[in-house]
């Protein structure tokens, strides 16, 4: 799977991560609901270092389709509210 975080870059990442991402994602999701800023900035950060972590980044000059869009590390609880779908910002 083909993950791009706004403003960084795209990785690839292997399906057997998303069950670990997805705990992350249900977190974020929680607090995004609740309103819960510090939370939501704290879980944001560590999603979106987990995906770098297990990723594999590709070139910059490398324009693949990406599977999955992340928001950036600075965006704003309301911006990854729009974002968010009935199963948060990871699919499953």
């Amino acid at each position: 799977m083909i993950v791009r975080i706004m403003g960084e870059g795209q990785v690839i990442l292997a399906d057997g991560h998303l069950a670990e991402l997805n705990k992350l994602d249900d977190e974020l999701l929680a607090e995004v609901e609740r309103g819960d800023g510090p939370g939501f900035r704290r879980t944001l950060h560590a999603l979106l270092a987990r995906v770098r972590d297990l990723g594999e980044p590709l070139p910059d000059d490398s324009l693949e389709p990406s599977d999955l869009i992340l928001p950036s590390p600075d965006a704003t609880l309301e911006e990854v509210r729009e974002l968010l779908g009935d199963d948060g910002l990871i699919p499953g």
